[in-house]
């Protein structure tokens, strides 16, 4: 990752770190290992968090107000990822939050992408910011919930998103 500007470089490795955990989260027989999900859930979280309240709205911000093209994509992918981690996880629910991560991961750290753009963007403000990301704190999380609309796949979650509306409790996903 040489020649990486320090926002990329940090967050690529964030995304490498989550892949891991999310690999050893489904053991070779197809069953859950609950604490490297505990461990990549939590992860995720705080890796969405740090985006959506520091890296965005600073980039957007540095770029005279204009957000990123990429980031209402991406805010739509940080809502159902959130959502396809709150049942109980499966095999199945561990490849659909994959399904999601690795076109949206590509997004994020590919060349031109998103991080490139805040690393060019963020300027005098670049070591302030970076040195945010490294103190967001960990997320507390969530017992899963196992509702009948919860969503289990990355369509439903995706459109849930789409449509303004947690299918968990009917709260705008925005509040």
């Amino acid at each position: 990752m040489e020649g990486l500007g320090p926002i990329r470089r940090f967050l690529a490795d964030d995304h490498d770190r989550l892949e891991l955990l999310l690999r050893a989260a489904v053991t070779p027989s197809g069953e859950i290992d609950l604490v490297s999900y505990r461990e990549f859930r939590a992860g995720l979280l705080r890796h969405i968090g740090i985006e959506e309240k520091i890296l965005f709205p600073a980039s957007q911000r540095a770029n005279g107000g204009r957000p990123h093209p990429t980031v209402a994509r991406l805010h739509r992918d940080h809502g159902a990822l959130a959502l396809l981690l709150v049942p109980t996880p499966t095999a199945d629910i561990v490849e659909e939050i994959r399904s999601i991560l690795d076109a949206h991961n590509e997004i994020e750290e590919g060349n031109g992408g998103v991080y490139d753009a805040c690393d060019r963007l963020l300027g005098d403000e670049l070591d302030a910011v970076l040195e945010r990301l490294r103190n967001y704190p960990p997320v507390k999380l969530a017992p899963h919930f196992d509702g009948p609309e919860v969503p289990r796949r990355a369509e439903d979650a995706l459109r849930a998103v789409s449509r303004g509306r947690s299918p968990v409790d009917g709260t705008s996903v925005s509040e």
